[in-house]
Protein backbone atom coordinates (compact mmCIF):
# COMPACT_ATOMS: atom_id res chain seq x y z
CA UNK A 1 0.00 0.00 0.00
CA UNK A 2 1.21 3.40 -0.78
CA UNK A 3 0.16 6.88 0.38
CA UNK A 4 0.77 10.21 -0.99
CA UNK A 5 0.69 13.68 0.44
CA UNK A 6 0.23 16.67 -2.17
CA UNK A 7 1.43 20.43 -0.65
CA UNK A 8 2.55 23.57 -1.79
CA UNK A 9 -1.03 24.55 -3.89
CA UNK A 10 -2.36 28.33 -3.32
CA UNK A 11 -3.31 31.26 -5.47
CA UNK A 12 -0.33 32.91 -7.70
CA UNK A 13 -0.58 35.49 -10.32
CA UNK A 14 -0.37 35.04 -13.94
CA UNK A 15 3.24 34.30 -14.61
CA UNK A 16 4.24 33.20 -11.34
CA UNK A 17 5.62 30.09 -10.04
CA UNK A 18 4.71 27.45 -7.20
CA UNK A 19 6.14 23.59 -6.60
CA UNK A 20 4.19 21.29 -5.66
CA UNK A 21 5.83 18.46 -3.49
CA UNK A 22 4.08 15.24 -3.02
CA UNK A 23 5.53 12.84 0.02
CA UNK A 24 5.17 9.00 -0.15
CA UNK A 25 5.24 6.56 2.29
CA UNK A 26 5.95 2.40 1.68
CA UNK A 27 9.24 0.99 0.68
CA UNK A 28 8.58 0.84 -3.74
CA UNK A 29 8.79 4.93 -3.93
CA UNK A 30 12.30 4.04 -5.90
CA UNK A 31 10.69 1.64 -8.16
CA UNK A 32 7.63 3.76 -8.94
CA UNK A 33 6.77 5.61 -11.90
CA UNK A 34 5.13 8.65 -10.00
CA UNK A 35 3.23 11.31 -11.98
CA UNK A 36 1.55 14.36 -11.57
CA UNK A 37 -2.50 15.26 -13.55
CA UNK A 38 -5.15 18.04 -12.88
CA UNK A 39 -8.59 18.35 -13.29
CA UNK A 40 -9.36 21.60 -13.49
CA UNK A 41 -13.92 22.42 -12.94
CA UNK A 42 -16.19 20.60 -15.25
CA UNK A 43 -12.95 19.05 -17.03
CA UNK A 44 -11.65 15.83 -17.38
CA UNK A 45 -8.48 14.77 -15.46
CA UNK A 46 -5.66 15.53 -17.57
CA UNK A 47 -1.87 14.42 -17.30
CA UNK A 48 0.62 17.02 -16.45
CA UNK A 49 4.34 15.06 -16.11
CA UNK A 50 5.23 11.65 -15.07
CA UNK A 51 9.26 10.32 -14.14
CA UNK A 52 10.16 6.62 -14.02
CA UNK A 53 12.47 4.79 -12.03
CA UNK A 54 15.13 6.07 -13.90
CA UNK A 55 14.97 9.74 -13.89
CA UNK A 56 13.47 10.06 -17.34
CA UNK A 57 10.56 12.84 -17.43
CA UNK A 58 7.87 13.10 -20.14
CA UNK A 59 5.01 16.31 -20.04
CA UNK A 60 1.80 16.97 -21.72
CA UNK A 61 2.76 19.61 -24.59
CA UNK A 62 0.78 22.59 -22.95
CA UNK A 63 3.66 22.36 -19.78
CA UNK A 64 6.42 21.84 -21.39
CA UNK A 65 9.37 24.48 -21.01
CA UNK A 66 7.11 25.65 -17.74
CA UNK A 67 6.42 22.87 -15.62
CA UNK A 68 9.68 20.56 -14.61
CA UNK A 69 9.21 16.91 -12.21
CA UNK A 70 11.68 15.83 -10.19
CA UNK A 71 12.39 12.73 -7.79
CA UNK A 72 14.31 12.58 -4.49
CA UNK A 73 14.45 8.76 -3.62
CA UNK A 74 16.23 9.80 -0.49
CA UNK A 75 12.85 11.51 0.66
CA UNK A 76 10.41 9.33 -0.88
CA UNK A 77 9.47 12.86 -2.59
CA UNK A 78 7.88 14.38 -6.38
CA UNK A 79 7.80 17.89 -7.27
CA UNK A 80 6.55 19.77 -10.01
CA UNK A 81 8.13 23.12 -10.56
CA UNK A 82 5.56 25.31 -11.88
CA UNK A 83 6.58 28.20 -13.46
CA UNK A 84 5.30 31.00 -15.75
CA UNK A 85 1.66 30.14 -14.51
CA UNK A 86 -1.18 30.83 -17.11
CA UNK A 87 -5.00 30.69 -15.76
CA UNK A 88 -5.67 27.86 -17.96
CA UNK A 89 -3.56 26.12 -15.47
CA UNK A 90 -5.98 26.52 -12.57
CA UNK A 91 -7.24 23.22 -11.30
CA UNK A 92 -7.42 20.32 -8.38
CA UNK A 93 -3.60 18.65 -9.16
CA UNK A 94 -3.01 15.12 -7.79
CA UNK A 95 -0.15 13.20 -7.22
CA UNK A 96 0.09 9.52 -8.28
CA UNK A 97 2.13 6.36 -8.49
CA UNK A 98 2.37 3.38 -10.47
CA UNK A 99 4.66 0.28 -11.64
CA UNK A 100 4.65 1.32 -15.63
CA UNK A 101 7.15 2.94 -17.69
CA UNK A 102 5.98 2.41 -21.00
CA UNK A 103 4.92 4.40 -23.59
CA UNK A 104 1.65 5.51 -21.97
CA UNK A 105 3.15 6.54 -18.76
CA UNK A 106 0.83 9.91 -18.99
CA UNK A 107 -2.11 7.73 -18.92
CA UNK A 108 -3.50 7.58 -15.98
CA UNK A 109 -4.72 3.93 -15.93
CA UNK A 110 -1.30 3.23 -15.00
CA UNK A 111 -1.12 4.67 -11.76
CA UNK A 112 -2.82 2.54 -8.82
CA UNK A 113 -2.51 4.97 -5.97
CA UNK A 114 -3.42 8.67 -6.03
CA UNK A 115 -3.10 11.39 -3.23
CA UNK A 116 -6.31 13.83 -2.26
CA UNK A 117 -4.71 16.76 -4.71
CA UNK A 118 -4.00 20.38 -3.90
CA UNK A 119 -5.22 23.47 -5.26
CA UNK A 120 -3.50 25.55 -7.86
CA UNK A 121 -5.49 29.03 -8.47
CA UNK A 122 -3.83 31.70 -11.31
CA UNK A 123 -5.60 34.58 -10.95
CA UNK A 124 -5.40 36.93 -14.32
Amino acid sequence: QVQLRESGGGLVQAGGSLRLSCAASGRTFSSSTMGWFRQAPGKERESVAAINRSGGTYSTDSVKGRFTISRDNAKNTVYLQMNSLKPEDTAVYYCAAGGYSGTYILSSRNYNYWGQGTQVTVSS
